[in-house]
């Protein structure tokens, strides 16, 4: 064999020159382009880095506003957004029985790409609907955590269609519309122990 010559190939005769070449075409048409597939749903917050503590403002120690968010590689073919934003750590992260639900969006339009601080009903992009969080309310609540240092999850879903009037969903009722149509997802971990807690 020579040097810089293609090893483990057969002669190439017209008809395996051929089959190799339609095995070429019928793989480019199958493999997903560079960046197809590749794309990935990043979520981050100018008010914390992932993991780290959140600051008081955006908690029931401070304003109790919800932090600012920005995302970025939604897939193409979303319909719409949601977000959850839990607590895994309830109420003692030493014995964790439950997870405690601090906001729900849902039907966010695909080309929104941030959320400001403070959102609140007239700040959030038109048509975005909002489901209960665990004080049996619409809208944010921030951490507020009885004993111990807790973790807040901020999910960011991609999905394939709107999910339409749901009412106001619960969390478990939101995931149950969301199932199979879930195209991406991020999230953002952020921490928070009340002062003297």
């Amino acid at each position: 064999m020579r040097t810089g010559s293609v090893s483990h190939l057969p002669e190439c005769t017209p008809v395996v020159r051929t089959a190799v070449m339609c095995a070429f075409a019928v793989a480019a048409i199958v493999l997903p382009q560079q960046g197809e597939a590749m794309d990935k749903v990043v979520l981050n917050s100018s008010a914390f880095k992932p993991n780290g503590a959140i600051p008081a403002k955006y908690t029931c120690e401070g304003k109790d506003v919800s932090p600012a968010l920005t995302w970025s590689g939604v897939p193409s073919g979303t319909k719409s957004l949601a977000l959850i934003v839990d607590d895994p750590d309830a109420p003692d992260p030493a014995a964790p029985k439950m997870t405690w639900v601090h906001w729900i969006l849902f039907d966010v339009p695909p080309s929104t790409k941030s959320l400001p601080e403070a959102a609140d009903a007239s700040s959030l992009p038109r048509k975005t609907r909002e489901g209960l969080n665990d004080w049996k309310r619409t809208g944010y609540r921030g951490p507020c955590p009885p004993i111990g240092r807790h973790r807040y999850f901020f999910k960011l879903y991609a999905l394939d269609t709107e999910l339409g009037n749901l009412g106001e969903p619960t969390k478990a009722q939101l995931e149950k519309a969301m199932v199979g149509h879930i195209l991406g997802e991020a999230q953002l971990v952020g921490t928070y122990q009340k002062s003297g807690k």
